[in-house]
């Protein structure tokens, strides 16, 4: 990994107010993220408005949120995740039975959920890399493959 300089983007000077408590909780963000106050309300305010998340379940939705209170090493290890090979194995078996029309109703409940289980885990990934571009960390899908690849 290379550090790369965030570019930044033209601003509007425009002021606001906040409750003392929010930016006490900006204030905690930015600590544990080491990133400036103004970053961390910029950065919330921008994900806030993008709103991607508004078809995600509830709990998904929550989960992402609380990946931009990660620290960077957390984030890295999360964006380096696999699913486990034996889940990997399962569903490519899995696959093979519905390609060849030899699925059963179960196994192709069982094959939602796994699809399932790998969406969410890209997504999960894709959400650490956002993150680490958007702190500065010049990050490349090549990134994303475990560690031991």
């Amino acid at each position: 990994m290379f550090w790369q300089p965030e570019v930044k983007q033209p601003l509007s000077d425009y002021t606001i107010s906040i409750p003392d408590s929010l930016y006490e909780k900006a204030q905690r963000v930015a600590q544990q993220t080491s990133q400036s106050v103004e970053d961390v309300i910029r950065m919330r305010l921008e994900g806030a408005l993008d709103e991607p998340l508004f078809d995600l379940p509830v709990d998904e939705k929550a989960e992402l949120k609380a990946m931009a209170y990660m620290s960077n090493d957390a984030l890295f290890s999360m964006m380096r995740e696999q699913m486990q090979p034996a889940k990997q194995e399962r569903m490519s078996v899995l696959m093979q039975k519905n390609s060849q029309g030899t699925i059963s109703e179960d196994e192709r409940e069982e094959l939602a959920a796994l699809v399932e289980d790998g969406e969410r885990l890209t997504l999960r990934k894709a959400t650490a890399m956002n993150l680490l571009m958007e702190r500065g960390y010049d990050v490349h899908l090549d990134d994303m493959k475990a560690a031991d690849e």
